[in-house]
């Protein structure tokens, strides 16, 4: 089975929720009440769905988020484009922040409804941008945000390699992770690291120290 309204999905597998790091923003979120929280990647292949990483609050996401809300002078009065942003957390507190356009982009059709809908419940326009645009010179945007990309090998060094041509190219790239096994350190300042609260669930402890890193450009 095919879900054909994606929006209705969301509302009927998820709850309103605060992150931990950011009581501000409310998202429709999956929590271990209800189903979606448990479901394998096989029962949501079986039903035509892709793994739901939008439904959840991911570690380096909040991160990047609450500096953004704390520091706004990295996004106030730019334009700001969020890449990979699921449930769009991070393109949400830039709007908050003050930047004067934030566009959120992702490949997963649910995501993108996701973002509607966490937008639209925080009062926050957002543009929301599908497709794969690892490549794209963003020649739009001043600042670049990033949470969470790092999981897997072959996606990471595309995508570690494009951030720096952009970084190059004169504009703020940010990063929130925590440390994951494809992040990588070199050409990276670290802003802030904070404790983030989680679920073994998720994550193999209960608490990820979750940094927020700008690329640094190549001399």
């Amino acid at each position: 089975m095919i879900v054909r309204d994606p929006k209705a999905f969301i509302k009927d597998n998820t709850q309103l929720l605060t992150p931990p790091l950011i009581p501000e923003i409310e998202l429709y979120l999956a929590s271990e009440v209800v189903p979606l929280w448990q479901a394998t990647e096989e029962e949501l292949a079986k039903q035509g769905l892709p793994p739901p990483f939008w439904a959840f609050a991911w570690a380096g996401g909040q991160a990047l988020a609450r500096l953004i809300l704390d520091e706004r002078d990295w996004v106030a009065g730019k334009k700001v484009f969020s890449f990979a942003a699921g449930s769009g957390l991070e393109a949400i507190a830039a709007s908050m922040a003050g930047a004067t356009l934030v566009a959120a982009n992702d490949i997963d059709p649910y995501a993108l409804a996701s973002i509607h809908l966490n937008s639209a419940q925080n009062n926050c326009q957002l543009t929301v941008i599908p497709g794969d645009q690892i490549g794209s010179p963003l020649t739009d945007y001043d600042v670049v945000l990033a949470g969470d990309i790092c999981y897997e090998q072959e996606l990471s060094a595309r995508v570690d390699s494009w951030l720096q041509d952009l970084a190059d190219a004169g504009k703020i790239v940010l990063i929130g992770d925590p440390k994951r096994t494809y992040f990588k350190a070199r050409d990276r300042e670290c802003l802030r690291v904070y404790a983030v609260q989680t679920t073994r669930e998720l994550e193999d402890t209960d608490v990820r120290n979750a940094g927020v890193w700008r690329i640094r450009p190549r001399s």
